[in-house]
């Protein structure tokens, strides 16, 4: 969900793919034996990186840690429970907890380990001083009524818990709380005075909405993302997942292929630079990609374009968070650090465009390039030969005049 803005965003044109697909016979295609892929000096690697250019948000590898919370290293999180005058809660909050609980373990294994949610459970209903209704929430949240309602239950749970002791907190609503719909993401805005309490200023919350129930516990792992930095990956106007289906939680949170994209893995300090391969200029090279799912090897070969924009190939196979993918081999996406929220910053390459997706996939699911397929930019000179694969992940090469 979108994560409430306290400053206005510049506006982006919507991006355009001037790209097409060759593709190859796929029996030219060798297998990839499991090697081990020598690192790429990470001095490489820093003429790859984009910068952020929407003031939020975004793709940019230059993320402003005032406005938003490291990735790495351990996060305490405190969980609160809220119910309302016009909803009391009858229910324990031991469900509630057990919805979103397994969030912790999938985030540490997105972030090969390098991430941990330490979640402390307030198990008590701390009662909300108004009503749900009169909290405004619907689509369009303004970040002060947001913030009221923030302010209103730390205020309401202070006497419980010492919010000194945490870096953000989860806020979770009684069921029966029909006008709390949906799950936005708090940032807080360094110019103002905030949400405080224990002598500490709260920056970061996720206050959960009905919506919870339906996205189960990723909904945590998106919009703990954005905490991060990380933008909305589906389209805000036009049909939701137009841009990259179900890859990457930022994107559909129960898409088929939810894993954070390997550019994203970069971006939060969940990958090194010495695992990232990068092009930025004329010429050739030849990489082995491990698959980004896993810890280990080479995860990105990234070939820049511009200023903001560069293309980028990795390897996904159908393992750990990644276990119900609907197709595997090298995805192939367009970045465009400029690019708002919402807009469309991340656009898939589609791999596969006439191929019939079954039951629980969307098209752009199929979108994973096989061995023998050949992608091509004429207006940048871009282009991307799938090699190989194997258990070991896939052999790409890449290629800019």
């Amino acid at each position: 969900m979108p994560a409430t803005n306290p400053r206005p965003r510049p506006l982006a044109a919507a991006l355009a793919l001037a790209s097409f697909l060759a593709l190859a016979p796929a029996a030219h295609a060798t297998p990839l034996a499991a090697t081990t892929s020598r690192p790429i000096p990470a001095a490489r690697t820093a003429d790859c990186e984009l910068p952020g250019r929407t003031g939020w948000t975004d793709e940019g590898h230059d993320t402003d840690h005032v406005q938003f919370q490291p990735a790495t290293g351990t996060r305490r999180v405190l969980n609160l429970f809220v119910d309302f005058p016009d909803a009391p809660a009858t229910d324990a909050t031991e469900p509630y907890a057990a919805h979103l609980a397994p969030a912790v373990d999938w985030m540490r294994t997105a972030s090969h380990g390098r991430l941990r949610l330490s979640v402390d459970f307030l198990h008590q209903w701390i009662r909300m001083p108004a009503d749900s209704t009169t909290y405004h929430f619907a689509r369009g949240l303004t970040f002060e009524a947001h913030e009221k309602y923030v302010r209103d239950a730390i205020a309401a749970a202070d006497p419980y818990a010492d919010l000194s002791r945490y870096d953000m907190v989860y806020i979770v609503p009684v069921r029966t709380a029909a006008a709390i719909p949906f799950s936005p993401t708090y940032l807080y805005d360094p110019a103002t005075p905030g949400v405080t309490a224990d002598g500490t200023r709260l920056k970061w919350a996720v206050t959960f909405g009905q919506d919870m129930w339906r996205w189960g516990h990723k909904v945590a792992a998106h919009e703990t993302g954005h905490t991060f930095g990380l933008p909305d990956l589906y389209s805000f106007t036009g049909p939701t997942h137009q841009y990259v289906g179900g890859w990457d939680v930022m994107g559909d949170i129960a898409g088929a292929a939810p894993q954070f994209l390997g550019w994203h893995s970069w971006k939060l300090g969940w990958i090194r630079d010495d695992q990232v391969a990068c092009l930025a200029g004329p010429g050739r090279r030849t990489v082995h990609l491990a698959p980004v799912e896993r810890p280990g090897g080479t995860k990105i070969a990234v070939l820049r374009t511009g200023e903001t924009t560069a293309y980028v190939a990795e390897s996904r196979h159908p393992e750990l968070n990644d276990a119900s993918a609907c197709s595997s081999g090298v995805l192939i996406y367009r970045i465009d650090s400029a690019t708002p929220t919402g807009e469309g910053p991340v656009r898939i390459v589609n791999g596969n465009p006439t191929g019939i997706p079954p039951a629980g996939c969307t098209p752009l699911d199929l979108a994973a390039h096989r061995p023998g397929r050949t992608f091509t930019d004429p207006a940048t000179g871009v282009r991307i030969d799938v090699r190989a694969d194997g258990p070991a992940g896939d052999v790409v090469t890449l290629s800019a005049t």
